[in-house]
């Protein structure tokens, strides 16, 4: 799936992204290592896994869209 990097707060390495239909979607900062970032910037074309439903849906996995 993909998403747009929203927030980023380098301090914490949490954040959020919008997904294409606008809903946002916030991850931790366990997500973000796992894709191996150092910094996300808003803008970003990001690629996410996204795990849980409803409420407790988070994105489990970020890392950068290549093309």
């Amino acid at each position: 799936m993909q998403a747009t990097a929203y927030t980023f707060d380098p301090t914490t390495r949490a954040g959020s992204v919008l997904l294409d239909d606008g809903t946002p979607l916030e991850f931790d900062a366990a997500a973000f290592d796992a894709g191996g970032l150092r910094l996300v910037r808003p803008g970003q074309r990001l690629r996410i896994e996204v795990g849980g439903e409803g409420a407790e849906r988070r994105v489990t996995f970020l890392t950068l869209q290549t093309f």
